[in-house]
């Protein structure tokens, strides 16, 4: 299994960008069993869970700095997982991550998944 991030980059304070995450090497089809969550780390800071979202694309979850500004949602049939980011702020600033796990639903533990892609950068000028 591997996933790969990318939209990464620099974005001036309230600006929009979208990472994607394509999923690959999973068995059967994503929509049956795969949850996929974005988290980030900024600089000192610890991992921290931004969003999640079930396999059939609801409920999704967001860490509440983030809610109304920030959307998740899945391809299934493409295999690729969104974060739509709006209205950025300096504070989120961060390498974002992708993550994965089947079957047992959302969790914000980082440890909780078993996958994980390389990060992607993301920077929030003022």
């Amino acid at each position: 299994v591997q996933l790969q991030a990318s939209g990464g980059g620099l974005v001036q304070a309230g600006g929009s960008r979208r990472l994607s995450c394509v999923a690959s090497g999973f068995a059967l089809n994503l929509n049956n069993y795969v949850f996929f969550a974005w988290f980030r780390q900024a600089p000192g800071k610890e991992r921290e869970a931004v969003a999640c979202i079930t396999p059939g694309g609801g409920p999704t979850y967001y860490l509440d700095s983030v809610k109304g500004r920030f959307s998740i949602s899945r391809d299934n049939w493409e295999k690729v997982v969104y974060l739509q980011m709006s209205s950025l702020e300096v504070e989120d600033t961060a390498v974002y991550y992708c993550a994965a796990r089947p079957f047992q639903g959302c969790s914000g533990r980082g440890g909780a998944y078993n996958y994980w892609g390389p990060g992607t950068l993301v920077t929030v000028s003022s």
